[in-house]
C-alpha cells in the first residue's frame, strides 16, 4: 500500500509515530509548513517540503493507493481532497478539531470541512471527544489513532525531583493555552516553572523529572480549542502528577481521568485549581498515587498503536 501523507509539520513527538506507520505502509511524508501547532520546534530531514499548492497536483498523480491529510493548512486540505477524488483514490481524514473555531476565517473553512467530514472515505481522530465530534458532522468509518510521545524517551531517568513542591507549566504562551489562569490560581506557596519554549526535549523532560505537578489550564477561545494536550503524555512518562482543565483534549479523550491519574477543573475556573494545586501540596500520597496511575495509564498511548490506527482507517477505506 503506498500512502500519501500530508501534514504541516513534524515536530519531536511525531518522528516515531510516522516510522512506525512506514513500518507497515509505503509512506510518502509531505510537509508543507505554516504556522507551529506544536511545542516543539519541526524536526528536520522528516517529511518533504512542498507548497500547499502543490498539494493538490502530488495527490491526482494516481501513484498513491490513498491519501491522508491533517486539517491544518488554507489549501492543503482541500487539494488533497480534491486530487484523490480525481486520481479515484480513498481518501483518509486526520481530524484534530471538537470545536469548530469560530473566527470569520474559520467560518468561512466550515462548510467545506462539513464536506470533507462527510465525503472522506474514512477518518483518523486523536481520540474519542474528536470522534464524536466528526460523527455528528456525518463522518463515517471512523478510527482512533491515539495520541502519543516517544514512551522510551520521556521515561528516561532525569534526576531527583525538588525537594519543595514544584508546579510546571509547558505550552505556548497564547490566551488558548490558560496561563493567566495558573498565575492568578497561583499563590506563591512553593515554586512555579513556566516554560513557554526553547528548550530541547532532553531539557524539558529535566523540567518534567523536577516537576511535582504538570498544570494544563487551557481555555476555549473563538480560536482555540485544545485538541489533546502532549506535555501531559510527556509527563506521565516521567512519573509526574497532573492537573488539567476539562477543555483539555486529553481529559475528554480519556487518557486524565479524575481522581485516578489526575485532577480536573472547569476551565477558567481560578479557585478550582487553586484548590487542586493545594491539595496535591498538601497530600503527598494521593500525588503518588496519581502519578503512578498516570505512568501505567500511558503506557498504551504508543507510536504503534497510532500507526495502528491510522492503518486500520487506510485498509477499511480501501476495502469500501
Amino acid at each position: 500500500m503506498r500512502v500519501l501523507f500530508v501534514t504541516n509539520h513534524v515536530p519531536f513527538d511525531r518522528v516515531g509515530a510516522f516510522a512506525a506507520l512506514g513500518r507497515r505502509v509505503e509512506l510518502d511524508l509531505v510537509t508543507y509548513g505554516g504556522r507551529l501547532q506544536h511545542g516543539s520546534e519541526p524536526v528536520a530531514g522528516h517529511g518533504r517540503p512542498v507548497a500547499e499548492r502543490e498539494v493538490r497536483g502530488l495527490a491526482a498523480t494516481g501513484g498513491y493507493d490513498a491519501v491522508v491529510c491533517g486539517t491544518g493548512g488554507r489549501v492543503a486540505l482541500p487539494g488533497a481532497y480534491a486530487g484523490a477524488r480525481r486520481a479515484g483514490v480513498p481518501f483518509v481524514l486526520w481530524a484534530s478539531l471538537w470545536a469548530h473555531p469560530r473566527t470569520l476565517a474559520h467560518a468561512l473553512s466550515y462548510l467545506p470541512l462539513l464536506r470533507i467530514y462527510r465525503g472522506a472515505d474514512a477518518v483518523v481522530t486523536y481520540g474519542e471527544h474528536v470522534s464524536a465530534y466528526v460523527r455528528t458532522h456525518g463522518a463515517r468509518r471512523v478510527h482512533v489513532a491515539p495520541q502519543a510521545v516517544d514512551n522510551g524517551f520521556w521515561a528516561q531517568p532525569s534526576g531527583a525531583p525538588d525537594d519543595g513542591f514544584t508546579v510546571l507549566f509547558v505550552g505556548r504562551d497564547e490566551p488558548g493555552k490558560g496561563l493567566r489562569v495558573l498565575r492568578d490560581a497561583w499563590d506563591g506557596d512553593g515554586r512555579l516553572e513556566i516554560l513557554t519554549g526553547g528548550a530541547t526535549p532532553d531539557e524539558v523532560r529535566n523540567f518534567y523529572a523536577r516537576a511535582s505537578v504538570l498544570v494544563v489550564p487551557s481555555v476555549r477561545t473563538r480560536a482555540f480549542r485544545e485538541p489533546w494536550g502532549l506535555a501531559i503524555n510527556e509527563a506521565m512518562n516521567q512519573r509526574t502528577a497532573i492537573i488539567a482543565s476539562d477543555e483539555v483534549g486529553a481529559v475528554a479523550g480519556g487518557l486524565v481521568r479524575h481522581e485516578r491519574n489526575g485532577l480536573v477543573f472547569g476551565a477558567g475556573d481560578v479557585g478550582g485549581l487553586a484548590q487542586a494545586i493545594a491539595r496535591l501540596r498538601s497530600d503527598r500520597e494521593l500525588r503518588d498515587r496519581l502519578a503512578d496511575n498516570g505512568t501505567r495509564d500511558v503506557a498504551a498511548y504508543t507510536h504503534e498503536a497510532w500507526a495502528a490506527g491510522v492503518e486500520a482507517a487506510l485498509r477499511e477505506a480501501l476495502d469500501c
